[in-house]
């Protein structure tokens, strides 16, 4: 389940789990990567006929809501051009991906629509967070610290940045790694999302020069408008060219379970994890990977909230301790809490012109794993 690319970017060679196979070949070779497209527009052709539906007067008032509806089909179509650059030729990041005989379903595709449709709407959000201009504040916010504290934990004046080996787990589309990466150390990403695994391969290793896409990441969102352009409103990406990571960058990607990939002891100088302990049916096995796979003396520096991604999902458990139980956790596990800055204003893939907005007040904490007695 590793994804080891050439330094300094992304490539292929991808391994999937053998369950996974036949799922994603019928999703190429079925054409179901534009069931999302299928189901957006059919939202749009819902809204034209209740429309039609209403008195005259009423359809008369909403002349420029329908002409804002045939807009919005536009973005929906530009953004499944976008989706398919992202799918070609993506079963070729795979290893072990073979043709697979289709099988036929009583009614194709309905699994996908209750979660994968927004998941692959979340994936377009996230380009914009993590390679747009206009997720700039963003990141500014959630990665800014983390780069900022390992830059002064390991100093590029008293250590060999590529020397250092930080790992990045839920590394999403890859930025924090790639930034870190591009400051000079040894920088792994860890993701096991496909839809994030896909859109990272996209943006690293095929997008060249500044801002040459768009994406209309609002346009599934009808509430809280202020005006109709605030729906369609357009971000370009990426605001960096991928391919400028300097051919000494050492970087690298693996795809898989972060509990199933990290099992060596003392591999790592550095964790930093960024909105990703709450991602874990049960966060102490999260903190104790971390700190077993941390070099004494390592450190972990993470930021983020507490949103439990398995809480309320029916037939997964989970369990949701507070930050002051997570806290004891790391210190009965060995950490030392070097660090502990509560209350940071962050956001999520925020519809900045909203009139609706969501903001963690995270935590930023480091915990050192410490050195053995001489």
């Amino acid at each position: 389940m590793m994804w080891t690319p050439k330094k300094g970017n992304i490539s292929s060679g991808l391994y999937v789990p053998s369950r996974h196979i036949g799922w994603l070949s019928h999703s190429f070779g079925s054409g179901n990567n534009m069931l999302e497209r299928q189901y957006s527009l059919r939202k749009v052709t819902e809204k034209e006929a209740y429309i039609k539906s209403l008195p005259a007067h009423h359809q008369l008032l909403l002349r420029s809501y329908q002409c804002h509806l045939e807009e919005q089909r536009t973005c929906i179509e530009h953004n499944a051009e976008i989706i398919n650059l992202i799918l070609k030729d993506v079963d070729t990041m795979f290893e072990n991906l073979q043709p697979q005989p289709m099988v036929e379903e009583d009614n194709p595709g309905n699994t996908m629509l209750v979660s994968d449709i927004e998941k692959v709407q979340s994936t377009i959000r996230q380009i914009v967070r993590d390679w747009s201009p206009s997720g700039a504040h963003e990141r500014s916010q959630c990665y800014g610290p983390i780069i900022n504290k390992i830059e002064q934990l390991f100093p590029q004046d008293r250590v060999c940045a590529e020397e250092v080996n930080i790992l990045v787990p839920g590394a999403g589309l890859g930025r924090l790694a790639y930034e870190l990466a591009k400051r000079g150390y040894t920088c792994q990403g860890n993701e096991f999302s496909l839809f994030m695994l896909f859109a990272s391969n996209f943006v690293l290793n095929k997008c060249r020069g500044l801002n040459t896409l768009r994406v209309y990441p609002w346009v599934h969102a009808g509430s809280n408008l202020l005006t109709n352009g605030d729906q369609l409103r357009p971000a370009t990406f990426p605001d960096t060219n991928p391919s400028d990571l300097h051919r000494q960058a050492q970087f690298t990607m693996a795809a898989g379970d972060f509990l199933e990939i990290y099992t060596a002891d003392a591999a790592w100088d550095c964790i930093a994890t960024c909105f990703f302990i709450d991602c874990a049916n049960n966060i102490v096995a999260f903190i104790e990977t971390i700190y077993n796979i941390l070099k004494p003396g390592g450190y972990w520096v993470n930021l983020g909230p507490l949103l439990y991604h398995f809480a309320d999902q029916p037939g997964e458990p989970s369990i949701e301790p507070s930050f002051e139980e997570v806290k004891a956790i790391a210190m009965g596990l060995g950490f030392e809490l070097t660090v502990e800055d509560m209350g940071l204003h962050t956001a999520y893939t925020q519809n900045t012109q909203s009139m609706l907005r969501y903001e963690y007040r995270s935590v930023f904490f480091v915990a050192r794993k410490p050195l053995p007695p001489s």
